[in-house]
């Protein structure tokens, strides 16, 4: 059997270590400047942990913005927990590195996007990419459409 290089998902580890990296500065020294994140995760991920009401709410996917209110960010090697507010009910969640789909920082145009394994042939020739996002106009709001980040 020939050996081959995954490159694919050597870059997925290599990705998800930058948001390690990121989210632990943020969990040790808080939010440097305009700096903020839009996360999107899999819901239906089994490590996935969060009430069962935004599971109901959000059955597949959800996004949450680390920006004005958030506390107890911890992370860990296999992905992050923290506690948002939802209409000032504050929710603790716990989100593996695994399910994350979109990771952005508007506040400087980055953005990183994890393909799933169940797209198209062509689509996951796309694997690799590394994405800059525009930046969307934002909302105080703790959750937000994915729509603004997709390519049309």
């Amino acid at each position: 059997m020939a050996r081959t290089i995954d490159y694919g998902n050597l870059m997925h580890k290599a990705m998800r270590g930058l948001i390690q990296s990121v989210l632990t500065e943020v969990a040790e020294h808080g939010l440097p400047g305009a700096h903020h994140f839009f996360i999107t995760f899999d819901t239906t991920h089994p490590d996935v942990q969060m009430a069962d009401w935004l599971k109901e709410r959000y059955p597949t996917e959800m996004t949450v913005v680390l920006q004005h209110w958030f506390e107890n960010l911890t992370v860990t090697d296999d992905g992050f927990s923290v506690t948002l507010n939802f209409g000032n009910s504050p929710e603790p969640m716990v989100i593996p590195f695994d399910a994350l789909r979109t990771f952005v920082d508007p506040s400087v145009e980055f953005g990183l996007r994890f393909e799933t394994q169940e797209q198209e042939e062509d689509e996951v020739e796309e694997e690799e990419d590394i994405e800059v996002e525009p930046e969307a106009e934002r909302h105080d709001a703790e959750i937000v459409s994915l729509d603004q980040f997709r390519k049309h």
